[in-house]
């Protein structure tokens, strides 16, 4: 093998190591929702002075709890920025722990590829007439390209009208 970005080797103790961490993530965090595309769309996304305005917000409103609508519920706002804090480093744990595995995705991917790709060229000129000619026909099947459509003909030019 000329490419081996990574080696390893996930035994079946860590893939149930892992599984039983995934499932109690899951079943403590129950409580997370899931917005549909639309709803994502049309939801306001809170950047850094949108955050800055917020936490000044929750600062103004305690303070004068009198200005605020009845029907506005105080607790649950500061329960909600309480709650973004908690949830923020969780959630960049999780992003940095996601990265490694999507880039451990793709150099296993990659090893895989190169050295396939290594392997069938050697099977192309070092496999005739070893019996490996079924073998070869399977694998460059990954290179058949299916014919193109033919192209349209143009679309004739439009005649001037008769005089």
């Amino acid at each position: 093998m000329s490419q081996n970005r990574i080696d390893i080797e996930l035994s079946t103790e860590t893939l149930t190591s892992v599984d039983g961490a995934l499932t109690t993530l899951e079943q403590a965090l129950l409580m997370l929702i899931g917005l549909t595309p639309e709803e994502r769309k049309g939801t306001s996304r809170m950047g850094d002075k949108s955050e800055a305005f917020c936490r000044q917000a929750v600062v103004a409103f305690s303070e004068n709890p009198d200005v605020l609508p009845r029907n506005f519920d105080l607790d649950a706002y500061r329960r909600d920025l309480a709650t973004l804090d908690n949830l923020r480093p969780r959630l960049s744990r999780m992003r940095r722990l996601l990265e490694r595995m999507e880039d451990t995705d793709t150099a296993l991917g990659s090893d895989l590829m190169a050295n396939s790709l290594e392997g069938y060229a050697v099977l192309k000129v070092s496999g005739k007439g070893a019996g490996l000619d079924s073998l070869r026909e399977m694998l460059s099947a990954r290179f058949s390209r299916s014919p193109r459509p033919a192209a349209a003909p143009p679309a004739p030019a439009p005649q001037p009208p008769a005089a």
